[in-house]
């Protein structure tokens, strides 16, 4: 089932989001070589909690830190340890949430460890690109598919893949909320938007083919291929003067 969020809901939900996207960028900003994943983890749940909110992801069907840390090959749900040194040249994924007063914020980003490769790079900002094409088209009355069609055909027109068994998804007073947000998908078709809808976008984009496998671990999800993958999310709202983009940080 959707579910329409009130005004009052959605005021809850930007406290949410800006604590969420709060932690996002103090992380990015601590992204360096010879920092531990274990250390970015620390920060991120300091600052969630000094806010007055909670790590949502902690514990999240047995997940054992604040924020999901992927590096490089790595896709998504990388496991934040003191062993796992960053090193100059990586790409870093960071996804998060915060959950304050009953509601979520979920966002991700990937950043740059020192000077990357312009390979690295052009793949970060295409992920990041496609994002914002598939938040043009959150708007009321349109479908998902637009959403999903617009991240698909930016990304496969520069050369990358989309990653396919993981999707966006609803969200609000639980984590993940119906509908899912595929990034790849017909326009016209699924889910009709309406105003009050509120969705995580987040393209997954390999730099090689799409398919991937998840680890021994159970979380970390990977490339097949050994390729880069990047990931870029927004939570956004669905109102009747377009999307609004609820994680932004002070």
């Amino acid at each position: 089932m959707i579910i329409l969020k009130t005004g009052r809901e959605l005021s809850v939900m930007k406290e949410a989001c800006r604590i969420s996207a709060g932690a996002l960028k103090l992380i990015g900003s601590a992204v360096e070589p010879g920092v531990t994943t274990a250390e970015l983890d620390r920060l991120a749940e300091k600052y969630i909690l000094s806010e007055g909110a909670k790590p949502n992801f902690k514990n999240y069907n047995g997940f054992p830190a604040t924020a999901c840390i992927s590096i490089n090959n790595e896709v998504i749900h990388g496991i934040p340890s003191h062993k796992r040194v960053i090193k100059a040249g990586d790409i870093v994924s960071v996804d998060l949430g915060a959950l304050f007063e009953g509601y979520h914020g979920d966002n991700a980003a990937t950043f740059a460890a020192g000077d990357i490769s312009p390979e690295a790079k052009r793949l970060m900002d295409v992920t990041k690109e496609s994002l914002y094409e598939g938040i043009k088209m959150a708007r009321h009355g349109g479908r998902i598919g637009d959403i999903s069609h617009a991240v698909q055909s930016y990304v496969e027109a520069k050369g990358y893949s989309v990653v396919r068994q993981f999707v966006g998804h609803g969200i609000g007073t639980s984590l993940h909320e119906a509908p899912e947000v595929p990034n790849f998908g017909n326009p016209g078709r699924g889910v009709r938007l309406v105003s009050g809808m509120t969705l995580a976008i987040e393209p997954m984009i390999n730099m090689g083919k799409s398919g991937v496998r998840t680890l021994a671990d159970n979380w970390t999800v990977v490339t097949l291929d050994n390729s880069l993958s990047a990931h870029f999310e927004h939570t956004v709202a669905i109102t009747p003067d377009g999307p609004q983009i609820l994680t932004i940080a002070d």
